[in-house]
């Protein structure tokens, strides 16, 4: 029996480099970078940058609609619009049975958790909204997408830190594959700019603190996040979300959808090493690679290009090299690999979801999106990381998304030309 197969058929975004798909698409492939200094009181803080969203959502959304919307859902509404849209999917195009939604989010609704916390001991408790449990809790999301579109096939919220956004993409692949779906709206979504999270994050020095000491220089935050580079020094919080509608090739093509490529596989595992450092050997991000390419039916020399995690931090990206070279071996120089982090920050459980956006396009488009901020690659890095934007090779390719996360999650998706 021949395996059902998944192409994508929409996408949807909202970014710290753009509102949307075209303008953040624009934004990677110049190089432009979406880390700027925070606004507001942020003197005491010990990190006052981060990749904040270049459109508010409430631009975009209903007044109304956005006041019953924790920040994450907002921006993952945001996408969801976008995505829907693209896709060419109006209402009746679905029967809503086959339709399903795969929202990740990787802290969920923490900014209304605290300002409802401060509410509470500022004004006590008859203030707190009726609308805080609906608004913080972690499918919010992707319930408030649910209803957006009228799936009734299943809303799922997967949670695994930093790779959440893959692995919504890769749990809506599965739902597809055996069956349960026919169309699955999926990806991820994170708004944890704010001032604990940042501060929680500094504490365990994950956070880059330069260009948070002097603020003379407006320049300066774009330049901080610099994976791979000898003078990284961890990574820059963003925010936003990425959401792609992924469709069973037969339904797609009956409609006649235009199609990005296709979703070829995934492949998931565990560190089980340690819950916030990666395993400095990678073993359990080369497994999830290697999943992701036999599950595609692929071979290392059918991989032209590699969006990476590489988040900036002095273990991780040298860590991630090391899977990346352990997998394709003597295909590793036929690779481009990408670090769109470098522009966008770290969006969390959203990263994965925008940098899937950021690997369709760039099989769409044959070009792939530079690295900024390289100045000094690290000697235990080996690989090749282009400055400006390269073109891909011709013919039928694929590329491959990472998402690592704490907790030693780790999560690899494949996309590919459509054959």
């Amino acid at each position: 029996m021949s395996r059902r197969r998944v192409v994508v058929t929409g996408l949807g975004t909202t970014s710290p480099v753009g509102g949307d798909v075209p303008t953040t698409w624009q934004a990677l492939i110049s190089g432009t970078s979406g880390v700027r200094y925070l606004e507001g009181d942020w003197a005491e803080q010990p990190v006052r940058i981060a990749g904040t969203a270049a459109v508010e959502p409430t631009e975009v959304l209903d007044r109304v609609v956005a006041r019953r919307l924790d920040r994450s859902a907002q921006l993952a509404m945001v996408a969801a619009i976008e995505a829907w849209a693209d896709a060419g999917l109006s209402d009746g195009a679905v029967d809503p049975e086959r339709l399903g939604v795969a929202i990740a989010s990787g802290i969920g609704g923490v900014t209304t958790l605290l300002d409802q916390h401060d509410i509470l001991k500022e004004r006590g408790p008859r203030r707190l909204s009726p609308l805080a449990v609906p608004m913080l809790m972690a499918n919010a999301p992707a319930a408030n997408v649910g209803l957006l579109v009228g799936a009734r096939a299943g809303v799922h919220t997967p949670v695994s830190a930093c790779a959440s956004g893959n692995e919504g993409i890769a749990l809506a692949l599965d739902q597809i594959r055996l069956g349960r779906a026919d169309v699955m709206v999926a990806g991820g979504t994170e708004a944890a700019i704010h001032a604990l999270p940042m501060a929680a994050f500094a504490q365990m020095m994950a956070l880059s603190k330069t260009a948070s000491e002097n603020t003379d220089d407006p320049t300066a935050p774009s330049r901080v996040s610099r994976p791979w580079d000898t003078g990284r020094d961890g990574f820059v919080l963003g925010e936003g979300a990425g959401v792609l509608v992924l469709e069973e090739l037969g339904h797609a093509q009956a409609r006649g959808a235009r199609i990005y490529a296709e979703l070829l596989g995934a492949g998931i595992t565990n560190d089980s090493h340690h819950i916030a450092q990666p395993d400095p050997e990678g073993r359990g991000g080369t497994r999830a690679i290697q999943r992701a390419l036999d599950d595609s039916g692929l071979a290392p020399g059918d991989i032209a290009h590699i969006n990476a995690h590489a988040t900036s931090t002095p273990a991780g990206d040298v860590a991630e090299s090391l899977m990346i070279n352990t997998v394709f071996g003597k295909y590793v120089d036929e690779l481009v690999v990408t670090s769109t982090k470098s522009m966008t920050g770290h969006l969390l459980g959203g990263a994965g979801a925008l940098e899937s956006i950021a690997t369709v396009l760039a099989i769409h488009h044959r070009v792939a999106p530079p690295t900024i901020n390289l100045d000094s690659v690290d000697p235990g890095v080996n690989l090749d990381v282009p400055a400006t934007a390269r073109e891909l090779r011709s013919g039928d390719i694929a590329a491959l998304n990472n998402s690592f996360g704490f907790g030693g999650a780790n999560v690899a998706v494949a996309f590919g030309s459509l054959a």
